[in-house]
Formats: structure tokens, sequence, C-alpha cells
């Protein structure tokens, strides 16, 4: 990891779970992290924490609405006018609605693939500019009525954007060694039985595909930026740069995600958690730190992992 530090990461969903995990373990190996959420309250508390600790690294909190295009493309022109650009870009932040497909509302289901604006009719939003540690944030005033960005726009669009937008930050300034990683879920890769899971799987299912799609796109662009949801032969390494590209497909991890799914169920949600041991959001940033830690000539393929105890 000793390429990496003082080298500049960008975290999506990092106020909690998964996203916290990994910007923290980053932090810890002397990297510069940017970590974006729609709330920066949680971020800017780990990065108190961060800095208490003596970390070697740097987090960076960042409010950015992953379901406008206009947020991301203006947080990675602040990375780019203050921090150069970013050579790793951490693709985590996901959200789902419990719709199923026989009884769920349209309504529901627009929610999950449609603009967020329209389906709750919510104002736009003004964004003044003001400063979040040393990178420009967005701090406009609350809403009386919450602004919830859709499966397709967060787990997918946004998911897009970002990826695109780093690649482009890389490519300008001749990274040769830069990593994306896709925080995608065991729900891409089968689909779950639980009915209320089913739409958030179909935007997984997207992932899988897309990131096989980026692999392909980045080998035909003659770069070293790879996709891994399958594992690739020899031949389909020979290119100019060593950029990556890996997909990283948890199972059940014990964060707020159940509850969230589940709102209106809390001991449905709790249950989700109490009948194995889960995985923590730890070990899925230990995994990350794998990723990174191996040589640039070294390619990971998806990684699944899942508890030992969980069945599907």
């Amino acid at each position: 990891m000793e390429r990496w530090r003082d080298r500049l990461a960008l975290v999506t969903g990092a106020s909690g779970g998964v996203g916290a995990a990994v910007a923290r373990a980053l932090v810890q190996q002397g990297l510069k992290v940017v970590g974006c959420a729609r709330t920066v309250g949680n971020i800017e508390e780990l990065a108190a924490e961060c800095k208490s600790a003596g970390y070697p690294g740097t987090l960076i909190p960042y409010r950015c609405d992953l379901s406008n295009e206009e947020d991301i493309l203006s947080m990675f022109s602040a990375v780019r006018s203050q921090h150069s650009g970013v050579d790793i870009c951490i693709n985590n932040a996901g959200l789902a609605r419990p719709d199923t497909l026989l009884s769920g509302s349209t309504s529901g289901w627009k929610d999950m693939f449609n603009d967020p604006d329209s389906v709750l009719d919510a104002p736009p939003r003004p964004r003044p500019r003001v400063l979040c540690g040393s990178v420009t944030c967005s701090d406009g005033p609350k809403l009386e009525t919450p602004h919830c960005p859709s499966g397709l726009q967060v787990n997918v669009l946004g998911l897009s954007i970002c990826t695109r937008e780093a690649y482009q930050s890389m490519r300008e300034r001749k990274v040769d060694d830069g990593h994306i990683i896709n925080i995608n879920s065991m729900s891409g890769h089968q689909v779950p039985p639980q009915s209320v899971a089913h739409f958030y799987s179909a935007t997984k299912y997207a992932v899988t595909a897309l990131t096989e799609g980026l692999r392909q796109e980045l080998r035909e662009a003659q770069t070293h930026i790879r996709a891994t949801a399958w594992p690739l032969t020899g031949a389909q390494l020979l290119s100019r740069l060593s950029l990556l590209a890996q997909c990283i497909s948890p199972g059940v991890v014990e964060t707020q995600f159940a509850f969230k799914l589940h709102d209106k169920d809390p001991e449905k949600a709790a249950a989700t958690y109490e009948h194995m041991k889960c995985l923590k959001p730890e070990d899925v940033a230990k995994a990350v730190i794998y990723v990174l830690s191996t040589p640039p000539h070294v390619q990971i393929g998806d990684i699944q992992m899942r508890p030992t105890e969980q069945v599907t």
C-alpha cells in the first residue's frame, strides 16, 4: 500500500456502513480520502476521529447527492482544482425500496426507476457553496419534504457517472496505476428469495453487467483500467496503462441497510442480522485494501464474499 500514500481516493456513500469502514481503512493507510454522501455530519465525525487517532491520511467530507449529475460533476471539478484528481474511485453508495413485484405500488416502482424529484414533486434545492474540510461542498437549506433518490439513479447512473469522471481524471493526468472499485452485492449475481429486494437486485445485476462492459471498453481503449466481473486471460491484459477496475460483491453485511429497507417493520429488519454471524463493514474494507495492495500486474477478478452461514 506504500505506493498509494498521499494519493487521493473517492469513496461514495461514506457516511456509514461499508463506505465509512472503507474510508477509515484508507486513511489508516495514509491516503487522502474524499468521502461523499447526501449528509456529511457522520463523515465529519469520522474525520475528527481519524485525526485524533493520528492516522497518516486525511478524510475530507463532501456533500453530494449522487442522484444529481450536477452535484457529481461539481464534486469532481472541486477535487480536480484542489487536489489534481482522483486516483482511486470506490463506488459504494446504494439504496433500495421495499416494493415487491406482485403487490408493489406503481409509485414505489417509479421511485425506484424514475426521477425522484418528479415522484416527490420536490422543488429544486438551492446549493450555495461552502468550504467543508479542504474541498468545496454544498450545504443548502433542508427541505421539509425529504429528497429520496431512486435506486436506478444512485445504484446505476450515479455509479456510471462517477466511473466516467474518474476515468477521465486519470487519463488527463496520465495516471497509469489507478483503480475503480465497484462495491456490488451478491444480489447482483443471484436473485434473493426476499420479495422486497427484487427491484434492488435488478439494479445490482445492472452493476454486474456494467462492470463487465466497462472491462471490455477499457480493453478496446487499450488501457489497463480493467473491469473484473469475470476472469481475464493473459491476452486480455496487453495494454499500455495499468489502471484497474474491480468489483466486490458482499452478502449480508451488518449495517443500517435492512432498517432502511424494512423501515416500517424494525423487528423484521433486526431479524435479518440476528439469525447468523453477518459480515462486518470492516470485512469488506479489508477486501478493498487487499485489492489495492496487489502489484499492478495482478488482476483480481470479481470478489464474492458472504457470511459462512448465509444460504443464498
